[in-house]
């Protein structure tokens, strides 16, 4: 018999809701490990930080953090956000933190519509919907490049610029690895999203690699749309988008869109990944921290848990997640939903019946 696979994940559950869903996916996770057979097993290291850790320490992780994470095989991640910490240095001090110094710089984020979910977008109802986004993930809109100065002059004289970075090297990457995983899926086609009649300089450069690089991938369909005309597309015409590909901000954007318009922000899942793998990817539920409901037990697990099988993906484990998915869809359809998609079941409830389907479908392969 040959030696169990052991892969070492850090665990960064963070704030509120993070913590409940981190739990809910690992025990996912543990479970199909459990039925591998000794083929493999998940090592967890758990981390504190998040605005807990600000509260007692002042900051949001250790400033030794990223030494301490750059050894993992994966980062499992929860949600940032609390109200003793203002969201900018919530998120800067701890996720983006990770995908920047780690150059997590692709960031897939699929857009799932569940059986037994109902979705507000009526041509969901007899239409097989199925895309995903890619963010370009380390620059763009959200580089943190730019300032703020002249407070000095006084009350309502201060001046913040927050420049955009756009480099053909990043939007590069980004459009080949849209086009690499198109080439892999049923639809092969990639949409550009761009803004590049108002935005003259950086969506220009953007709309031009996307031209050079759709060269060298003549097999797969493209368009380039601008963002508020793909905006409305994601609600009118969903069945023509199969990998949507743009920036750090838009792609934000229209992603939560495209969960929404799936039922709720609770079933989104995301992957950070760094391709050349140089350092640990990060996998993450894209919902926040949701303080409303943390502690009561009601979170969507969903998100973190399709999460978790995209991190099975990144290990190569791909009749793994396929079971995970499975799982989810067998779950949804029987009617075991949290509140937010207009059910009543726990997070506990939610997570054991997916447990159970994938312990019955493991046991019959």
């Amino acid at each position: 018999m040959s030696a169990t696979q052991k892969f070492s994940i850090a665990s960064i559950p963070a704030d509120g809701v993070g913590k409940e869903v981190v739990s809910a996916g690992r025990r996912v996770l543990d479970a199909v490990a459990a039925n591998s057979d000794g083929k493999f097993a998940f090592e967890w290291t758990e981390f504190p930080w998040g605005c807990g850790y600000y509260e007692k320490t002042g900051q949001m992780m250790d400033p030794k953090g990223l030494d301490a994470l750059k050894d993992f095989d994966a980062i499992y991640f929860g949600a940032v956000g609390w109200e003793n910490v203002p969201d900018h240095i919530s998120l800067w001090g701890l996720r983006l933190n990770i995908t920047q110094n780690f150059d997590q710089w692709a960031n897939i984020r699929p857009v799932k519509f569940l059986p037994g979910i109902e979705s507000p977008l009526r041509k969901a109802d007899n239409t097989e919907l199925d895309w995903i986004v890619v963010r370009e993930n380390s620059e763009g809109e959200y580089a943190g490049l730019g300032g703020r100065n002249l407070s000095g002059r006084g009350p309502g004289n201060e001046v913040a610029l927050q420049t955009a970075l756009f480099t053909e090297k990043g939007c590069e990457r980004i459009m080949r690895f849209a086009f690499d995983l198109a080439r892999t899926r049923t639809v092969k086609k990639v949409s550009s999203v761009t803004k590049s009649n108002a935005q003259q300089y950086g969506m220009v450069l953007w709309d031009e690699t996307f031209n050079r690089v759709a060269l060298d991938y003549p097999d797969v369909q493209t368009e380039s749309v601008l963002v508020d005309a793909m905006s409305a597309k994601f609600i009118l015409h969903p069945e023509e988008l199969s990998v949507v590909v743009a920036s750090n901000l838009n792609a934000d954007i229209l992603s939560d869109l495209g969960s929404a318009l799936a039922g709720s922000l609770g079933l989104a899942a995301s992957a950070n990944l760094n391709p050349e793998r140089r350092f640990p990817s990060m996998f993450e539920p894209v919902h926040g921290s949701a303080p409303d409901i943390a502690g009561k037990g009601i979170s969507n697990p969903i998100g973190a848990i399709a999460s978790a099988a995209l991190m099975l993906d990144h290990f190569g484990l791909h009749e793994e997640a396929r079971l995970v998915e499975a799982a989810i869809e067998q779950t949804t359809a029987a009617g075991f939903l949290t509140r937010d998609v207009g059910g009543e079941a726990t997070t506990d409830d939610v997570t054991e019946a997916i447990i159970k389907a994938l312990s019955h479908t493991l046991a019959a392969v």
